[in-house]
């Protein structure tokens, strides 16, 4: 039986408003000029992803993607944001714009064609999958949200923002992943959700301590914290 016969369709409808959702979050952070902006997008793109799991979980029951939206709640859209505003002086969001190599207008056009490739990678891999009612919005936007999270992460100068890009990735590759593996474990999630929140307060200390040295928070400038 065809997956959108087992799955209720208003689920499969509510999951597909928060896959939109979700993908137009990763566009908004290749956009965001402001720090604050981008860790804002992050966080509206972490509680649709949860929303999916969420969603995903419900039925057929499954507890684990239950746990997974639930985590993700908690340590996305609390815990990194409350430790990343801690950890990192509040001058680093209130700049006026983030450093990157390549201005918006070609950022937009090259995450508008990551977009489109991701869509056609997905291709065969729903094939292989069965192309389920999940899936054939999951599979895309997810891998779409994980390419634009390489590209932010790529073309970024500053560390805050490429952590962000470096979460968005994670994100990506879960929202992809929770429609096409019958059952994720939930000690995976448990240690990458720890290690999350090991990464955002590592590198928020070093973004701080290189504020406070050198007046910047470019992450090319770790070289100059070196001793003399």
């Amino acid at each position: 039986m065809h997956a959108d016969a087992v799955n209720p369709p208003v689920l499969v409808a509510l999951n597909d408003l928060a896959a939109g959702l979700f993908l137009l979050s990763a566009l908004g952070m290749v956009a965001a000029r402001q720090t604050l902006a981008c860790l804002r997008l992050f966080i509206t793109q972490s509680f649709f992803f949860a929303v999916s799991a969420l969603l995903v979980g419900a039925h057929p029951l499954q507890w684990d993607l239950i746990a997974v939206g639930l985590l993700n709640l908690v340590t996305k859209l609390f815990l990194i944001p409350w430790m990343l505003r801690r950890t990192v002086r509040e001058e680093v969001y209130a700049r006026r714009e983030i450093v990157q190599v390549l201005n918006m207008p070609t950022s937009l056009l090259i995450a508008m064609v990551l977009t489109v490739i991701a869509y056609f990678v997905a291709v065969p891999m729903l094939r292989a999958a069965g192309d389920t009612g999940y899936a054939k919005v999951n599979l895309p936007i997810g891998l779409a949200a994980l390419l634009l999270g390489v590209y932010t992460l790529a073309v970024r100068r500053e560390s805050v923002p490429q952590l962000i890009g470096l979460l968005a990735m994670e994100n990506g590759a879960f929202f992809a992943g929770i429609a096409i593996v019958s059952g994720i474990s939930l000690i995976a999630e448990l240690a990458i959700a720890f290690d999350a929140l090991m990464l955002a307060f590592v590198m928020g200390v070093l973004t701080r301590a290189i504020h406070e040295r050198i007046g910047t928070t470019e992450a090319g400038a770790l070289a100059l914290l070196k001793e003399d």
